[in-house]
Parts: C-alpha cells; structure tokens; sequence
C-alpha cells in the first residue's frame, strides 16, 4: 500500500521519494517533449503557448504521480493531458481575423465576389438543420454543445457539417 507524505512524495509499500519521481518526470519530459511540440503545434498553438503547455502538461504529470494515480500509459496520459490543455489555450486566445489580401485587379475583385455570391446562395439553399449547424459552429460552439442546442446527435452533427462544408467547397 502506498502512502502519500507531504513533501517526500510516496513512502511505505512501494517506496518512491519524490527526488526519484523528479527524475521519473525528468527523463519522461526528455523522452516526450519532442513528440509533444511538434502535436502541439499541430493543434495551431504558437511556439510560446507550446512551451507554455508542456510546462503545464509536466507540472500535471509530477501531480499525478505524487498523488499515486496509475502510471498506465503515460505516453498516451501526456498527449491527452496536452491535448486538453491546448484545447484550453486556444479558447483562450481571441479569434484570428482572416483579411484577404488587396487585389490587384479588377478582374480578381469580379472573380471574388462572384465566389462570395456563391458560396451565400449555397448556405442559403442548405437544410434548416446543416444551415444551424453551420452557424452555430460559426459562432465557436463545438460539437456536443451545437448537438444539445439543436438536440441531435454528435454523428448527427458531423454528418450534418460535413454535407454543408462539402457543398460549400464545391460552390467554390
């Protein structure tokens, strides 16, 4: 049986002072922060908010094994701790304005705006259901709060966004 100590980490059965556990984190941290950056980017944090995250993710991780929490795969604990708290850094950070670029002619200005009208009339042509769905996941509601909202399904939700953003792409 494990017993939790203030301050010296896990003693009695299995005896795991937190200097060991120090060094547990420290080679995990040595062996993951590589794979981590890199998932992490992917996910479209910035290189400071990466960093930022994988201290987070660490601080969670000594927690967990100070506090005697399986030590059942750790590799996917990480990623999935680090996952969350990417997911929370970007509901953090405002929006990103998407600008477009000046165009150069007048050409490309009929061009654009042909597009935009196209695209609007195949919203407006949508379903009522994948024309919410669309909205709402607009607005940056995510998918289990557009299914409660709408009251359908999480499937029914992917199905839905999934059919509008098809044929948005293909107005385009």
């Amino acid at each position: 049986m494990r017993v939790l100590q203030p301050d010296i980490g896990l003693v009695s059965g299995d005896h795991v002072s937190a200097p060991s556990m120090g060094a547990e984190v420290t080679a995990l941290f040595e062996e993951y922060r590589g794979p981590l950056f890199r998932f992490l980017l992917s996910l479209g944090l910035t290189a400071a908010d990466v960093e930022e995250t994988i201290q987070e993710v660490f601080l969670a991780l000594f927690k967990h094994l100070r506090a005697g929490k399986p030590r059942d795969n750790l590799r996917g604990w990480l990623f999935k701790v680090g996952h969350n708290q990417a997911l929370k850094v970007r509901q953090r950070r405002p929006a990103p304005v998407l600008e477009m670029a000046p165009l150069a002619t007048p050409e490309q200005q009929a061009i654009a705006n042909q597009t935009r009208r196209r695209v609007a009339a195949v919203i407006q042509a949508l379903p009522e259901l994948d024309r919410a769905c669309i909205a709402l996941r607009a607005e940056g509601l995510r998918y289990r709060e557009i299914a409660d909202v709408l009251g359908i399904s999480l499937g029914g939700v992917a199905l839905a966004l999934e059919r509008a953003l098809t044929r948005i792409r293909n107005a385009r």
